[in-house]
């Protein structure tokens, strides 16, 4: 090769270079939109809300969108989800999950992964809003402890198990907001224990807890095997609050950017497949198969159509409360949302208090690649929200987060642990 035939592809190759380096986050190479790999692994915990992943598997969106070998792997706890993501698909593990929102940022940031090594992390599109549910022991039923928790002040100590599913994720933080606002301090007023989900109910039935927050189907469950009632649904908390994620390791976002995409969109697709009111009973039948939640699809039906037997006498039908997968901009990740996690894993001394948040959301939140997966599945422009903040947010206890102040929001909450480092 001659020397100027050299000069003008090192030219060239320093210009497409530059070019990608200009280029904004999650722009591809123009004229081709066809997957880098036909092949993912998913990892899924056993609960209603991991429907969107489920349904783009068997309905075929990861197919239509060039990745038919998409694996959805069932995944024993959040812990093990962890680990998985941390070994990587290349090893064994997975390339990302239906996720906890605030462990993205746990495990992007190395909080909860050995030795503090930081994994990064990418998340791509809210899983859903709404939908979990604060249940409490048979025992404690008489004491009349409802969205207001205050009544268990009186049966509650040091000793009383409180479950959640993992340290620092969206159901520890739904349980401590709720103890909280009540007078109960989760840190030194009852023992907060971690049960993966779908053992949340045996774990019942043997006496060995009091109260758990999870995800459906198992509060449901409870109370059709009359082990205990729903306090309170976390919609009552905050009405469509974020729940779980979308999320992949970031190593195979970079490597990958167009399956990124269409693994997104694939996922869009089918939380607007699960949100439409004729899909539901079809949806429940397929979630609920063995290979999936292995439950009756009739536990799961009820809750999905906002019909909540609490299991103390109360019955509700409210279709605004249930959980939601594209409604109302559920599949959207907000920013704000992400902080407000963030915000409380401070709180509560999981994250340090001169954590600077702006820079790790910019990271970790990819609501870009969210916009390009929207327009790459069809959405109109009428459904996608117009900035990536949903504004100023208020919880049951009448506390108001506004994203642009956190800090009065801190102040205002006279229960909490905050570490400085």
């Amino acid at each position: 090769m001659n020397t100027t035939r050299r000069q003008a592809i090192a030219a060239t190759a320093a210009l497409l270079a530059a070019a990608r380096a200009a280029a904004p986050r999650g722009a591809f190479a123009q004229g081709s939109t066809t997957p880098e790999v036909r092949k993912a692994t998913l990892g899924f915990i056993a609960l209603t809300d991991a429907a969107a992943v489920i349904i783009a598997k068997e309905k075929g969106f990861f197919a239509k969108h060039g990745m038919p070998d998409v694996d959805v792997a069932r995944q024993a706890s959040w812990g093990a989800t962890r680990d998985n993501l941390v070994l990587g698909g290349g090893r064994g593990g997975i390339d990302g999950a239906h996720l906890l929102t605030p462990m993205a940022y746990l495990i992007h940031t190395g909080r909860i992964v050995q030795n503090n090594q930081p994994v990064p992390m990418a998340l791509l599109a809210r899983l859903n809003t709404n939908g979990q549910a604060i249940s409490v022991a048979e025992k404690h039923k008489a004491l009349g402890a409802k969205l207001d928790a205050t009544p268990l002040r009186r049966a509650f100590n040091s000793d009383s198990k409180v479950a959640m599913t993992f340290r620092g994720g969206t159901h520890d933080m739904w349980v401590r907001y709720w103890l909280a606002a009540a007078g109960i301090d989760p840190e030194r007023d009852v023992s907060t224990i971690v049960v993966p989900p779908p053992q949340m109910v045996a774990n019942m039935r043997v006496g060995t807890m009091d109260a758990f927050c999870v995800g459906e189907p198992w509060n449901a469950q409870l109370v059709s095997q009359r082990l205990g009632y729903t306090a309170a649904v976390t919609g009552e908390l905050w009405k469509d609050h974020p729940e779980k994620c979308l999320a992949l390791r970031g190593d195979f976002v970079q490597q990958n950017p167009r399956a990124t995409e269409a693994l997104t969109a694939a996922v869009i697709e089918a939380a607007r497949w699960c949100d439409t009111p004729a899909n539901k009973a079809e949806m429940c039948d397929i979630i609920g198969r063995r290979a999936w939640l292995n439950v009756a699809p009739a536990d799961i039906l009820g809750r999905m159509r906002g019909e909540v037997d609490y299991g103390d006498g109360r019955n509700l039908t409210n279709i605004d409360l249930t959980m939601k997968f594209w409604r109302d901009h559920a599949s959207y990740p907000f920013r704000s949302h992400d902080l407000w996690f963030l915000v409380e894993n401070i709180r509560w001394g999981i994250l340090p208090e001169n954590l600077d948040t702006g820079p790790l959301l910019r990271e970790v939140n990819r609501e870009d690649i969210w916009r390009a997966a929207a327009a790459r599945a069809g959405v109109p422009n009428g459904e996608t929200p117009s900035g990536t903040s949903r504004g100023r947010e208020t919880f049951f206890d009448g506390k108001v987060f506004d994203p642009e102040n956190v800090g009065a929001y801190l102040n205002s909450l006279s229960i909490k642990k905050l570490a400085a480092a």
